[in-house]
């Protein structure tokens, strides 16, 4: 199929656009954090019926977490995929080139970034508040598949992203008017490709917030911290890496050794902290308190 003329933008006010990927971090974040109020009202839920966090914590937790994403996310994009956007701070040619890192309108942002982000957020804000680290993870974790799943659909709105070149009967030709008036030409070229942004909405968002769904109400594992943290760790990463063989590499990362692509550099070290922390809270009782 051809790609649909969709409008990165989906509406302006004066100068300003409102673009679809800006409204799918607002849903993500607004989303989670609806769903981890609804976890820690639930005190059935958590060890001794006692949540790791109150309410007006996790109000303020939710601006860090905010912060996390953002900046992690930025500033991951440049270190694992665009480099030369951190020399530009010291040798670009004037001011706009040299602030070139903190455009986030221009694009680009990494999730495992983001991730590292949101870790150093929530491992400080908890050590500041005398909080139980691994159960705000927890909590925060079970509901980031909200953020994934309206991530990879906007994605796959702007047509960014695409997957490898296929003839399955599904496949998308991601090339149309907006962007060509946008590029100039179609950077995905005019071959049917796997729409490999919705393969990851599917696994990343809504079967990994199915998984971590069970854990949490049916297998009663937030009495165990860590092992939340850990599935989803393990359950991203191990989905990341398999949807990679369907999404084309990075533009100058197509030759990786053995094979392997930057997703998958990056998510096999979350595969085997996640696996560790699952082994590490199964090994060990409830938390009693």
């Amino acid at each position: 199929m051809q790609f649909p003329e969709f409008d990165p933008v989906l509406f302006s006010i004066g100068p300003l656009d409102i673009r679809w990927y800006a409204l799918a971090y607002v849903a993500g974040i607004v989303l989670g954090w609806w769903y981890a109020s609804k976890l820690i009202r639930n005190t059935a839920i958590w060890p001794a019926g006692k949540p790791p966090i109150s309410t007006t914590q996790l109000d303020d937790l939710i601006l860090w977490i905010t912060l996390g994403i953002i900046l992690g996310g930025r500033f991951g994009y440049a270190l694992f995929y665009k480099p030369e956007l951190y020399g530009a701070l010291f040798t670009g040619a004037d001011w706009g080139d040299r602030l070139a890192l903190f455009r986030l309108w221009d694009g680009g942002m990494s999730f495992h970034g983001g991730m590292i982000g949101t870790t150093l957020a929530v491992v400080i804000f908890a050590w500041r508040n005398k909080l139980r680290t691994l159960s705000i993870g927890d909590m925060a974790l079970a509901a980031a598949p909200f953020g994934l799943f309206f991530g990879r659909m906007a994605n796959f709105i702007n047509g960014e992203l695409w997957g490898r070149e296929t003839t399955v009967p599904w496949a998308v030709r991601f090339c149309n008017a907006s962007i060509e008036r946008m590029y100039g030409f179609c950077p995905a070229g005019d071959v049917p490709r796997h729409p490999s942004q919705l393969y990851e909405a599917g696994l990343e968002g809504v079967a990994l917030f199915v998984i971590l769904w069970l854990a949490v109400w049916k297998w009663r594992l937030l009495t165990k911290p860590g092992y939340v943290t850990g599935l989803f760790l393990f359950g991203y990463g191990l989905a990341r890496a398999s949807l990679e063989n369907f999404r084309q590499p990075d533009f100058g990362m197509e030759n990786l050794p053995l094979g392997l692509t930057m997703g998958m550099m990056l998510s096999i070290p979350m595969m085997l902290v996640g696996a560790w922390l699952v082994w590490r809270a199964w090994s060990r009782p409830p938390v009693a308190a």
